[in-house]
């Protein structure tokens, strides 16, 4: 085609749409593919050797870590003739008797049991105050006020409705050691890491549903209100959160149908006839089509990780990195679900739904459909990506809260807990949908790339700055989010070969269609080395590393002194205590920090 203006031309134009069919062209494309394919594959390669020797040496040059040496035991049998303290210790003592150092149990906590606490005392307050403010008499001990108006017996008391101490409700103060019996876990202390570590993987009993261990959490991962969940109610919550997010991310197809017809300007005004004569003006077209469908979907994602977390919260994660962890996941599925996959195919879902019934089809609807939506994916880089680290830098909304709890609440803001933490269940997600746009872009509408490098480039020096010197980091996880990061890569790189097969296919250059099937397998088998060759050291201890530290520590004679900082070292907060505020209600609020590395 000939153009003659092309800074006036549709950016459809500058996609692989406008390449006839049989063009040598092709060729091109499929070498760029190529190159970009080998350069991921070579990059994901030695950040993946070097995230683990980072991970290696977080392990084997940290202090001592008390969670090396600490596993948790759930779903603990219960003796009649027999205290539950006094059954741990004889199970841990008889089966692991060398290196069984000492244990300590988990009570209750939470929510709900902070309210019925808080009901508790205010029981007792009551009857406190009936017993200081009226005799038997009805005589008041408390004068009236003058406004008030009532007379002198305004309160009729009437003979054992407050006997409280005479009834037996569940307002009555109870002995904590009966509350202690209802959570049937504990932490077990092991002398050395080793022993710990062989102790959390083994099956302790016959029956898999008793005596079940992991390999506890850092004091500070620990997600105290999750360890007193029973063990057998864990899968039923398993299940049911799945159902749950299937579920919310169908709901959300409803704003991107919306978003799409927006989009489309033709079904827009057949569905509503009263806009044809606003949609004739250029400047509101370009609003419609462009800027507004990116912004509705942006404002409707903000609901999605505070939702993703509360979720991973009552899936029952142990640990405050698994929550967030699983929150991302969920959020990264959830992102490149809607954002990619529904804006793409729904097109084709509004007029056709044979693609369902048909999945080989699927990579030609995306090839189809794909470049079309250049502009969309173009204005959403510009909105989701551009203007988020714009409010990355200016912390807006936690300057607002600070502002209001120390002007209205007099609450200390100076307070270091109060310093927040990296939202990595946010982040994470939204710059691997990126990384998933520019890969699948870069050969069928390559303008997106300069917005693309100008995004990462201006993002690693707002992260860098934001991890370094604003959020805190409240303890290490050893790099658990990288295996994520790199498995969402190779599958953009897989997709996009994909689409790209599916590009050639329709524009009729089998040529080009052949030397990509190789790709696809090579890509996959790069994958699969990768995770026989690294992921390993993501899941598991090497028992080198573990006992040549406990080596090292017997011999300095820091054996002992880590013994005595075990028995302190796990402090759960209980419902009584007024320290444990954010410790037991926090449900969805962002307190981790899980660094890549």
């Amino acid at each position: 085609m000939t153009h003659d203006q092309i800074p006036h031309e549709s950016i459809d134009v500058f996609t692989i749409a406008n390449v006839k069919e049989g063009s040598q062209w092709f060729w091109v494309h499929c070498l760029a593919l190529h190159i970009i394919s080998f350069s991921a594959c070579i990059l994901l390669y030695f950040e993946y050797q070097s995230i683990s020797k980072l991970r290696l040496e977080h392990i084997s040059a940290c202090p001592p870590n008390p969670s090396h040496f600490t596993i948790l035991v759930r779903s603990i049998p219960r003796l009649r003739d027999m205290p539950l303290d006094d059954v741990i210790k004889f199970f841990f003592m008889t089966y692991h008797g060398v290196s069984y150092l000492s244990h300590q149990r988990i009570y209750r906590s939470g929510t709900f049991y902070k309210i019925m606490t808080n009901a508790e005392k205010v029981c007792r307050k009551f009857v406190s105050l009936r017993a200081t403010s009226f005799d038997l008499k009805r005589r008041p001990a408390i004068y009236r006020c003058s406004l008030c108006g009532g007379t002198s017996r305004s309160f009729d008391l009437y003979d054992n409705v407050f006997d409280v101490e005479g009834r037996n409700t569940p307002l009555n103060l109870s002995d904590p050691r009966k509350k202690e019996e209802d959570c049937t876990a504990a932490l077990v202390f092991f002398k050395t890491r080793y022993a710990a570590v062989v102790a959390s993987r083994v099956l302790q009993s016959s029956n898999p549903m008793l005596w079940v261990t992991d390999l506890a959490p850092g004091p500070d991962d620990l997600y105290w209100p999750n360890l007193s969940i029973p063990y057998r109610q864990l899968w039923i919550r398993r299940i049911s959160i799945v159902a749950a997010t299937i579920l919310f991310l169908f709901l959300f197809l409803i704003p991107v149908t919306f978003v799409q017809g927006l989009i489309q300007l033709e079904t827009l005004q057949q569905r509503l006839p009263f806009l044809r004569g606003i949609l004739t003006k250029k400047f509101i077209i370009q609003l419609v089509t462009g800027y507004l469908p990116s912004l509705i979907l942006l404002l409707f994602f903000y609901i999605v990780p505070p939702t993703m977390m509360l979720f991973s919260t009552v899936e029952g994660a142990i640990s405050r990195s698994d929550r967030k962890k699983s929150a991302c996941c969920k959020v990264l599925y959830f992102t490149i679900w809607n954002i990619f996959f529904v804006n793409v195919l729904s097109a084709s879902i509004i007029h056709q739904l044979m693609f369902i019934s048909q999945p080989k089809d699927i990579p030609f609807a995306l090839a189809r459909t794909l470049p079309g939506q250049a502009t969309f994916f173009i204005t959403y880089v510009l909105t989701s990506g551009w203007t988020s680290l714009c409010a990355e830098l200016v912390q807006f909304f936690p300057l607002t809260c600070n502002l209001v709890q120390k002007c209205l609440f007099r609450k200390n803001v100076d307070d270091p807990n109060m310093v927040p933490t990296f939202p990595y269940h946010t982040e994470v997600p939204r710059v691997l949908l990126f990384g998933l746009l520019g890969f699948t872009c870069s050969i069928l509408a390559p303008l997106i790339l300069p917005f693309l490098i100008v995004y990462f480039l201006l993002g690693y020096l707002v992260y860098r700055n934001q991890l370094l010197n604003v959020y805190r980091t409240k303890y290490e996880s050893g790099g658990q989010l990288w295996p994520i990061v790199h498995n969402t890569i190779i599958f953009s790189l897989v997709l996009a070969q994909i689409i790209a097969l599916g590009i050639f296919g329709l524009k009729k250059s089998t040529v080009a269609s052949g030397f990509t099937i190789p790709l696809v397998i090579c890509t996959l088998l790069f994958h699969e080395y990768c995770r026989k060759r690294f992921l390993p050291i993501f899941k598991n201890f090497s028992a080198q590393a573990l006992v040549e530290m406990d080596r090292e520590d017997e011999i300095s004679g820091r054996m002992e002194e880590i013994h005595r900082m075990l028995q302190s070292a796990y402090r759960q907060p209980t419902a009584m205590d007024d320290d444990e505020e954010g410790e037991v209600a926090e449900g969805v609020k962002v307190e981790n920090s899980d660094p890549l590395s």
